[in-house]
């Protein structure tokens, strides 16, 4: 059996796995880039993962530490069954697209203040990205490279997503309480783009600001609510 780190260093793992992948993508990572990153032998790695496959798969179910990490009697983690790894990630879309207050929105024909209730949903946008945001970024830098990810990632998470938010964004235009835009697609693309920059991908900017984050939430939200709301 191949020697293993100490039990501990699994979290350090898993983050020295996800940062190779964002930055090498699923097929141009190998399991030595990940032993170089963490600083081990290639072996040791084989010590925790059976294979690549479970790597990635290790990286999407534990990144974002939604879940309790492995107990040492069950590594080396097992290579996953075929497609196990694509049906994670379209669980953690559903459980999140469940709960979505864009969701209730748009079930809803009318409301009261708009500017209450579009804080309530970009505000719910925003924390569902940043919380999932380690996913999100590995679903997004290897999708081009693992079709059956790409399917549930774009077809039921990102396009869904922006689907619903033209929806409710028709809605409030037709009733006058949204200001006019010219095209509501782009309109809707444009809020989850900036949305997603701030609470995700800034994280990988190689050049980042420093920034309280209940202050950066507060701020690109209020941007994008005063963006939507028509003029008094």
């Amino acid at each position: 059996m191949a020697r293993t780190i100490p039990a501990d260093r699994f979290q350090k793992l898993v983050e020295a796995a996800t940062r190779t992948f964002i930055s090498r993508g699923y097929r141009q990572t190998q399991m030595a880039h990940v032993a170089e990153a963490l600083g081990v032998a290639k072996g040791t790695v084989y010590g925790y993962v059976e294979s690549k496959a479970a790597l990635f798969d290790a990286a999407i179910r534990f990144a974002d530490g939604h879940v309790p990490l492995p107990d040492a009697a069950e590594l080396p983690l097992k290579t996953p069954a075929p497609g196990a790894t694509v049906r994670l990630l379209e669980e953690r879309i559903a459980e999140e697209a469940g709960g979505l207050a864009l969701l209730e929105a748009v079930q809803v024909a009318e409301c009261g203040d708009l500017g209450a209730e579009l804080r309530e949903v970009l505000v719910d946008l925003y924390r569902r990205a940043h919380r999932n945001r380690f996913a999100i970024k590995l679903a997004d830098r290897c999708s081009s490279e693992y079709p059956d990810l790409a399917d549930v990632w774009f077809g039921r998470g990102r396009w869904a997503q922006h689907e619903l938010l033209i929806q409710y964004m028709r809605a409030r235009i037709e009733a006058g309480s949204m200001r006019w835009v010219p095209t509501v697609p782009i309109a809707a693309r444009a809020v989850l783009e900036t949305i997603a920059f701030w609470a995700v991908h800034r994280h990988w900017d190689p050049s980042p600001q420093a920034i309280d984050e209940a202050t950066l939430e507060d701020a690109v939200v209020d941007l994008l609510v005063h963006s939507l709301i028509p003029e008094r």
